[in-house]
């Protein structure tokens, strides 16, 4: 006959102090169960540290953004706050004016529409202009470049002519001789019905006055950058010459308006 092995009937410690336990208090195991197995009861999740890592950098990378931006901000605000204070003492000290010009007299020698056979229409034409141009300033010196003249009436261009830059000193009234010539310049259709028109009008050939060159400006020490400024003469009304004497143009409304081309003057030393 085989030999059967049974198991031995004796249990560890463990077990044994286990079952003493669970007899002597019934109540303990209950109130564990009860712990573990409550429905309302919130689980303990561990926080990764990874996440405080990555919301930490988060957070320094915002605040040195918004670091930047401060000091940019302040640094522009302090740049325009010292500017606006150079301006102002530039301004009390040397109180800048712009200079005047006017139109002192205008003589049309010559207006002349000649059509040739092949139906287009010629421009001839010739004027004399006086200029008077002042600087109001007392301690500002201005320099001009070679001045640019044009006669126009309703944008049609009349003649052209050019006068010599030269220096213009405080208080100083400067006179300009200018002639202004155009030979046999072609205008088309529109410009020619415009001219026919304003030469028929009782009050005179209404004629704009148109002025471009560079200026600089002088002070102690210091000048600027060449400045581009167009003056624009308007209220001058001229007839048409008869016979070899020029035709003497009214210029008692004339008005002469001055304006940069540049807004902003930089000044070096």
């Amino acid at each position: 006959m085989t030999d059967r092995v049974y198991p031995s009937a004796k249990t560890n410690g463990t077990a044994t102090a286990a079952t003493t336990a669970t007899a002597a208090n019934p109540n303990a195991a209950t109130m564990k169960n009860q712990m573990y197995n409550n429905p309302s009861r919130i689980p303990y999740r561990p926080t990764p540290t990874s996440y405080h890592r990555h919301n930490r950098r988060r957070c320094s990378c915002r605040r040195c953004f918004c670091m930047c931006c401060f000091w940019t901000i302040l640094s522009i605000c302090i740049i325009l706050l010292l500017a606006a204070i150079a301006g102002a003492i530039f301004y009390v000290l040397y109180h800048p004016q712009r200079p005047t010009f006017s139109v002192s007299s205008l003589k049309i020698s010559n207006i002349n529409l000649t059509t040739s056979p092949d139906d287009t229409t010629h421009l001839t034409a010739k004027l004399n202009l006086t200029l008077s141009t002042k600087n109001p300033n007392k301690k500002l010196i201005y320099n001009y470049n070679t001045i640019s003249i044009t006669a126009l009436s309703n944008q049609v261009v009349l003649a052209n002519g050019s006068f010599p830059g030269f220096t213009s000193s405080p208080s100083n009234i400067t006179i300009i001789h200018s002639t202004l010539s155009m030979m046999s310049q072609v205008l088309d259709a529109d410009s020619v019905s415009s001219l026919k028109s304003d030469l028929k009008r009782k009050g005179g050939l209404p004629v704009t006055i148109l002025i471009d060159t560079m200026v600089m400006v002088k002070m102690d020490k210091l000048k600027s950058k060449r400045v581009g400024i167009r003056v624009t003469c308007e209220g001058i009304h001229g007839q048409t010459p008869k016979g070899k004497a020029p035709a003497v143009a009214s210029t008692n409304n004339a008005k002469c308006k001055v304006d940069l081309r540049i807004k902003i003057l930089k000044w070096t030393f």
